[in-house]
């Protein structure tokens, strides 16, 4: 049973206060007054009076100094690790003010905590993954039960190649959650930058058939870097799962630079487009592939840094990716 707070519907903690006197006074004169008038004598009446008027104080004054105490209590719960908690704001004065601000930090630390937790969780299981494969490959090597062939250490090569993706992924995502925003822009031609990107996701990809196209002459005022790292996850992104082509496309739209990526995949339903940018998530369609689930999410952070926007666009058959990137010409 919650104890009632009557004045809690006051906005200001001074005018409280000055209630408080108020009442209290009242509270002590009135005793006194009933008491003389009944004949008892003062030495007798004026405890009584004061213990009214503390009466009446403690009343009013609990809803006023109850978040304070509930605030430390909380507070030393989320030093144990208790997230859960939370104050009573019903209070609309100063301190219900900072209780409703307590009560939103609280919510942030138990976001936070527990994406650490599902960020640890989610890690450990990437790492081991390609960690336990490798280690039966060679394991199997030692003992003479797998020979040495090309193609075994092909299969302990793919494993190590998946290790250092996903280590040069987290420390993106570390500068990610350091709110690094140091962009360093200058204005390059697109098509050259493309080819670029390209030829490296052959090297990486051989058996898929990339192509790119972008109108001659179209530049784009941006960080060179973050905007490759963008196009090469995208890349990376299609090979994986589309079926063998991947297309990349710019365009200029409205002083943005627009850049496509399509592959001849299964696509991503609509009700999981807004996921796939989310860590970790890979998209139902695509189980287990080798991915990290972490390029998409890079390729959002540096998009936004420009200011930009990236989408799951609507496509005829497979995935289409469109990124926006602000001052193309």
């Amino acid at each position: 049973m919650r104890i009632p707070r009557p004045l809690d519907p006051l906005r200001s903690i001074k005018l409280k206060l000055g209630l408080l006197v108020a009442a209290s006074t009242c509270a002590t004169a009135l005793v006194l007054k009933e008491a003389l008038e009944a004949g008892i004598r003062g030495r007798y009446a004026l405890p009584v009076a004061v213990l009214v008027s503390l009466a009446v104080t403690q009343l009013l004054a609990h809803g006023m100094t109850s978040p304070l105490r509930e605030m430390t209590a909380v507070a030393r719960a989320m030093a144990r690790g208790r997230y859960d908690r939370r104050v009573r704001a019903s209070s609309r004065d100063e301190v219900g003010e900072l209780a409703r601000a307590f009560n939103s930090m609280a919510d942030d630390l138990a976001e936070v905590d527990r994406r650490r937790r599902e960020f640890i969780a989610n890690v450990s299981h990437e790492l081991r993954t390609p960690i336990s494969a490798l280690h039966a490959q060679l394991e199997n090597i030692a003992d003479g039960v797998t020979p040495v062939r090309p193609q075994t250490l092909r299969v302990a090569l793919d494993q190590t190649e998946r290790l250092e993706r996903l280590v040069a992924q987290l420390l993106d995502l570390s500068r990610l959650d350091e709110g690094g925003r140091f962009l360093e822009r200058t204005r390059f031609p697109v098509r050259p930058f493309l080819d670029d990107a390209v030829d490296q996701a052959r090297v990486a990809h051989p058996r898929v058939r990339f192509t790119a196209e972008a109108p001659a002459g179209l530049t784009v005022r941006a960080d060179r870097d973050r905007l490759h790292q963008v196009v090469a996850n995208l890349l990376d992104n299609a090979a994986r799962h589309g079926g063998g082509e991947v297309a990349v496309t710019a365009r200029a739209a409205r002083a943005a630079l627009v850049l496509e990526v399509a592959d001849d995949g299964p696509g991503i339903p609509p009700d999981q487009r807004d996921r796939v940018f989310e860590r970790f998530s890979r998209g139902a369609p695509y189980g287990s592939d080798g991915g990290t689930g972490l390029g998409l999410a890079i390729a959002r952070w540096a998009v936004e840094l420009h200011g930009g926007r990236i989408e799951v666009a609507d496509a005829p058959r497979g995935c289409r990716i469109r990124v926006l990137i602000p001052d193309a010409t």
